[in-house]
């Protein structure tokens, strides 16, 4: 399952633009880094209340895919004796100027998810929001997780759910409106969603990618993308797009399919 022709796809795409940089990041300074954190918490509120940033203060952390370094701040903020690796340079050095500017500290270095620097059992808390399914060997990736977590300790993962609105919307757009309304939500996601090879897991699926741990509990959250409340990323804009957000029946997506979100919430403990 280890492609390296993917991976590397996968590395030069967020090479491009680290997520929400396009859209939220309005400078590298901190300024820009604060209005960043600020947006990213008003879309994804229920963030803070998934990874209990304070409750990990003293904790040795590890978060894989740091991203523009918003959660890492928060961690880092909290006094956790935090590490964090990301595929590409551009997220490695974002995430270091954010802590500079802010007077922060971690350790930080480019690294794989598939194949983690660390020894056996190393981590109180592994956290990644976002990130193992773009993976190519997504089920080598959460095992790394387990092994390089303490003996009960916990991960922290989001991961994307195949039913949900937004694999609804990219079907309508991609199958139904290209008259191949047979194609797989695997190939939709896998083609259309971010970078190339996106995966999304039902709550079966994920259950297994976690089946050597202990204790896990998962659940699903409607997101913006979800609702059309937000910018759509770099791969997706037209005039499409902006009517569905006029017409899209919000208040009956929240009332009759809570549970189809994007985001995927997942905390098991070894």
């Amino acid at each position: 399952m280890n492609d390296p022709d993917q991976k590397q796809e996968v590395r030069a795409f967020w090479n491009e633009a680290s997520c929400g940089e396009v859209l939220y990041l309005s400078g590298t300074d901190r300024e820009g880094f604060s209005s960043q954190l600020q947006r990213r918490y008003e879309l994804e509120p229920y963030i803070l209340d998934f990874a209990c940033f304070d409750s990990f203060k003293g904790k040795k952390v590890l978060e894989i895919g740091v991203g523009l370094g918003a959660d890492h701040q928060k961690f880092s903020e909290a006094g956790a004796d935090l590490y964090g690796i990301d595929l590409t340079e551009r997220s490695v050095a974002h995430t270091r100027n954010r802590l500079a500017c802010f007077g922060l500290k971690s350790t930080l270095e480019m690294g794989d998810a598939e194949h983690l620097a660390f020894a056996d059992e190393s981590f109180d808390l592994v956290y990644s929001w976002g990130v193992l399914h773009h993976s190519p060997d997504t089920p080598k990736a959460i095992a790394e997780v387990w092994r390089v977590l303490k003996q009960g300790g916990v991960s922290k993962v989001m991961i994307y759910h195949k039913w949900s609105m937004v694999g609804l919307l990219l079907w309508i757009r991609y199958a139904l409106l290209t008259l191949r309304p047979f194609t797989s939500l695997k190939e939709i996601y896998a083609c259309h969603l971010e970078s190339p090879g996106t995966k999304a897991y039902s709550i079966d699926e994920a259950k297994a990618l976690f089946e050597a741990f202990s204790e896990v509990s998962i659940h699903t959250v409607l997101t913006h993308g979800d609702l059309l409340e937000s910018g759509a990323g770099q791969r997706h804009q037209g005039a499409m797009l902006s009517i569905g957000r006029k017409v899209w029946p919000r208040k009956l997506i929240r009332k009759l399919f809570p549970g189809a979100g994007l985001f995927m919430l997942i905390e098991a403990r070894k």
